[in-house]
């Protein structure tokens, strides 16, 4: 049996919320142990978010969202209030080769767990904090969320149609952003320590790693002093590109009907004359007012117009096909329903996970983005319950017994 990527990597996990959690996410995807440390008297916010499973309610083992972005992971209650968690953290810390944290600057350390510290218990312990806004500078101490963090990045300033104000990018993008940036930075780390025996802090800004994504923006301004103006579903220079009406889904779901597009996007001329072709117009390809890339951005209003009567009295799926099979690059814009049970593309490569949840029984949940040949992963367990593996951590890992792990409990600690 291949060894996983990170196998007998332990990671001590202090995350919650988004960010820290997806950053953990990927290396349990890797094979790493992860060992989430939660409270139930201040549980994650994800443990009390919905969707809920139909009909059951919610709970704090029950969040689709907690549950979707802590498979894999292992979890261990500690109540930082009692002195005696620090201790059980601690000794955790010296088992471990990661700990990673998204809490705000500063909280760590006055927790007792700053990176000083934890070189104290472990030289070469490699500890990442993505904070919102990084440990320097004036901001370091500002409260961030995606929300707040995704329009300081300048994404929400390209986002909306010509003439509307700014708009969100539809949700927190920053947060699994920098959770996928933090997990690259941890291998790095990883590597780096298994060359020199040193491990390392990475100070991560959540922030800067959202502005990472967005260079045409900023260089437009700083080449040219100009700001790009926002227009929606277009493209600076390919047209047709956008977003086209389709035929309503036949079936309502949950009592709605649901409206379906296509988006559409032609790169040159061929592509144009190819899409052209299906619409039962072949002429346009040559016509003066599309026959250029030139000539259909300045005529896009019209053209939009032209597409948009063509797929409107046709099946999303179907158009998609058509022009896929024509050279066209097209997509169905999703909804949860096409993606969940229709496409056959996910379901073939088994992209689905189903596993066995102790509270919720067996619901699809998304699985691993990648395939590799010779270091296959895989989601190994369903996200843990609260508290679910505190004293098999205690006992195998720790080495207390059960009487010790009894105490703790009496004494609060294990809450």
């Amino acid at each position: 049996m291949p060894k996983l990527p990170l196998e007998g990597i332990r990671v001590a996990d202090f995350t919650w919320v988004w960010a820290g959690p997806y950053c953990t996410l990927q290396l349990a995807h890797l094979g790493a142990e992860v060992i989430r440390i939660e409270t139930r008297t201040r549980p994650c916010i994800t443990r009390l978010l919905p969707p809920w499973p139909k009909g059951q309610g919610g709970g704090l083992n029950r969040s689709g969202y907690f549950n979707q972005y802590n498979q894999g992971k292992r979890s261990l209650t500690l109540n930082f209030k009692q002195p005696a968690a620090h201790q059980v953290a601690r000794e955790l810390i010296a088992k471990s080769d990661v700990v990673v944290n998204n809490f705000a600057h500063g909280v760590m350390e006055r927790m007792g767990f700053g990176y000083a510290a934890l070189k104290q218990i472990k030289p070469d312990i490699i500890m990442i904090s993505l904070s919102g806004y990084g440990d320097t500078g004036p901001y370091k101490d500002y409260i961030a969320y995606g929300p707040a963090q995704v329009p300081l990045s300048g994404l929400s300033s390209l986002t909306g149609y010509k003439g509307w104000p700014p708009m969100h990018s539809g949700f927190s993008y920053a947060d699994p952003n920098a959770g996928v940036h933090g997990a690259f930075a941890i291998v790095a780390a990883l590597i780096h320590r298994s060359k020199t025996g040193e491990g390392q802090y990475i100070d991560m800004s959540q922030w800067e790693a959202m502005m990472a994504l967005l260079p045409e923006g900023i260089l437009e301004y700083t080449f040219n002093g100009s700001e790009p103006d926002r227009m929606g579903n277009a493209d600076p220079w390919m047209a047709p590109h956008g977003v086209y009406r389709c035929l309503d889904r036949p079936e309502q779901v949950a009592g709605n009907t649901i409206d379906q597009f296509v988006a559409i996007a032609c790169a040159d001329d061929a592509e144009w004359a190819a899409l052209a072709r299906l619409m039962g117009r072949p002429e346009l390809a040559a016509d003066m007012q599309f026959a250029t890339l030139r000539a259909r951005k300045a005529n896009e209003e019209l053209l939009d117009k032209m597409i948009n009567q063509w797929t409107s009295n046709q099946r999303a799926s179907d158009v998609c096909e058509a022009l896929q099979k024509a050279g066209v690059a097209a997509a169905v814009v999703a909804d949860n329903k096409f993606l969940s049970e229709e496409d056959v593309h996910l379901r073939e490569r088994l992209y689905w996970v189903f596993k066995d949840h102790a509270e919720i029984g067996r619901i699809q949940h998304a699985g691993v983005p990648w395939k590799m040949s010779r270091t296959p992963t895989e989601v190994r367990r369903a996200a843990p319950l609260i508290g679910e593996h505190t004293d098999e951590i205690l006992t195998e890992l720790l080495g207390y017994n059960a009487e010790e792990v009894e105490r703790l409990r009496r004494e609060g600690a294990l809450e």
